[in-house]
């Protein structure tokens, strides 16, 4: 047992610089592959830290940056094949949808006044224009009626309130009606996020720390602390393709939200509807998406989202490129 958990130790961190030596001492001390992708990024400081102190290991800078590196590596690796399998499952069904529909789906407006392909509106799962057959209506409506009945949260009065999305689709300069906000103001959201940033990489030069230079965990807590708790990151990380199309071609992103604001569309379909666009940007860029988000300005604060990645792969393997 020892031994098979040394080699999946030397298999996590072959490509990071980590010494046979350094392996060796944090398996003396019981630590796993699974122990170590069950911390948190303060518990591996810790683990770094004991292995200077109490084992009196002299750990090379390089190392110690490898041991992180490498399990926040290992994590990345494993949601994205976790969104991936997700994914499939719903490329499956999607097309499935689209063997037995009479009639495709409306075309999305395009820079070029074309929609996508028939096939790849299955993959992506774009939804529906409205219109279609009574037994899709109604299995609509028990979806909607059933996800109603699982977003039900408690209030301040201790009754039970059924949860919203914050946002509906609006156009550029279009104020918000009610209590929800538009997507002027998501957007507004992501530039904030990196204002955070920029004063968490100054606290951290400050203390002689690691600067980093994505947004994580830690500039969402930081923006709590400073009292932006509306900043948060399952909000933020379910709209990031949105902001990239808006940032990479706002004149496509303009001319989405204005058609699905006509249509009376929710969110949730403008977002969904937001992932092909940037399918034809990657396919211009040599399918290198990572590429098209490192060199905007910025985009280049925020991770490339695991079913944008596994999309674009999808249709360079369809296109055979």
């Amino acid at each position: 047992m020892a031994g098979r958990e040394n080699r999946r130790l030397k298999e996590l961190f072959k490509e990071f610089g980590v010494q046979p030596a350094t392996l060796a001492v944090m398996a003396q001390m019981g630590f796993t592959v699974s122990t170590l992708m069950n911390m948190k990024d303060d518990e591996v400081d810790f683990v770094i830290k004991s292995m200077i102190e109490e084992y009196h290991l002299e750990l090379l800078v390089g190392e110690q940056f490898g041991i992180k590196a490498g399990v926040r590596a290992k994590r990345r690796a494993l949601d994205e094949e976790m969104e991936q399998q997700r994914l499939d499952m719903l490329a499956r069904n999607g097309d499935r949808k689209m063997n037995s529909a009479d009639e495709p789906p409306e075309s999305l407006l395009l820079k070029d006044g074309l929609g996508p392909p028939r096939d790849s509106i299955g993959l992506l799962g774009f939804t529906n224009h409205p219109g279609g057959s009574d037994s899709e209506d109604k299995k609509v409506v028990a979806r909607k009626k059933q996800k109603k009945r699982h977003s039900k949260e408690f209030g301040e009065d201790g009754e039970e309130r059924p949860r919203e999305h914050p946002f509906i689709v609006t156009e550029p300069g279009e104020p918000a009606k009610g209590k929800k906000n538009g997507l002027d103001y998501l957007f507004d959201l992501y530039e904030q996020c990196g204002k955070f940033l920029e004063e968490v990489q100054q606290i951290a030069k400050e203390k002689g720390e690691k600067c980093p230079t994505k947004v994580t965990n830690e500039v969402f807590r930081h923006a709590k602390l400073t009292g932006a708790g509306y900043i948060n990151k399952p909000k933020m990380r379910d709209y990031v393709h949105c902001y990239a199309l808006h940032c990479l071609d706002m004149e496509q992103s303009n001319a989405l939200r204005k058609v699905y604001k006509e249509r009376g569309e929710n969110v949730g379909q403008w977002c969904q509807a937001c992932y092909y666009p940037l399918v034809l940007l990657a396919r211009g860029n040599g399918w290198d998406i990572d590429d098209l988000f490192n060199r905007n300005e910025k985009l280049r604060i925020w991770y490339v989202p695991a079913k944008l990645r596994h999309l674009c792969h999808m249709e360079r393997i369809k296109h055979g490129e």
